[in-house]
């Protein structure tokens, strides 16, 4: 809510509606208010300024570079135009700097906030208009299911003829395993293994990243969707 000033010219006050102010700024605006020789301005920020700060769930496969310039894969578990939560294997140290590299919002730069058990929370440094873009590419990916655009397990799932399959990671390693199911995009495969998130690893023939976890096994994104014509029970991957 903006007034102009000119409208309390006769008015010893003003009225704000609490439930629009965080608790911190309803504390703020009290304080203001009691303390003001003449009329104040309280101005409550619009609906899509609060969406720079609000974050959203959302998964989505990268890769980061700590200040020593190691790399490692990592995953998203929330986001804002302002951080983001990632899980991964290396932790950084508080302050250190970071360049992420995201799917679908690409190269970004930051500092780590905090640490957690699986991974570390990532303030962002951008620009205004910068933040903008990555406010505007959250929405769409909160939203791309109501939008009708598939995406992981939204795809039609299939149970394999033949279930059974080799697991081939970097370095060589190999598995045998069980394809749970399958869609044009991905596959649940019971697994013991619990390589990390973003690991790339062949599922038979065809090149995945590991992308979850579940009980008994793991959930991998293939490289290159499944064609339609291909997308049936007895496909052999």
């Amino acid at each position: 809510m903006e007034a102009h000033p000119k409208e309390f010219r006769n008015s010893p006050r003003i009225r704000v509606r609490a439930s629009e102010l965080s608790r911190e700024a309803l504390v703020a605006v009290m304080i203001a208010v009691a303390t003001a020789s003449s009329p104040v301005v309280v101005r409550v920020p619009a609906a899509d300024e609060r969406r720079r700060h609000e974050r959203v769930r959302v998964a989505l496969l990268g890769r980061y570079m700590l200040a020593d310039r190691r790399e490692f894969p990592c995953q998203t578990v929330d986001m804002s135009p302002g951080g983001v939560l990632l899980t991964c294997a290396v932790q950084g140290s508080v302050g250190e700097r970071v360049v992420l590299y995201l799917e679908q919002i690409g190269r970004i730069e930051g500092t780590v906030a905090r640490v957690v058990p699986t991974g570390f929370a990532m303030q962002l440094t951008a620009t205004s208009r910068k933040r903008d873009k990555i406010a505007s590419q959250l929405t769409w990916l909160a939203n791309r299911e109501s939008l009708g655009l598939p995406e992981g397990r939204s795809y039609e799932r299939l149970v394999p003829r033949q279930a059974g399959v080799t697991l081939r990671f970097e370095g060589g390693r190999e598995s045998f395993a069980r394809i749970i199911d399958f869609s044009m995009a991905g596959a649940a495969i019971a697994t013991g293994l619990r390589p990390a998130i973003g690991a790339s690893v062949n599922v038979g023939q065809t090149p995945c990243r590991v992308v979850r976890y579940f009980e008994g096994g793991i959930g991998v994104r293939f490289l290159l969707p499944i064609s339609p014509d291909r997308f049936h029970d007895g496909l052999v991957l």
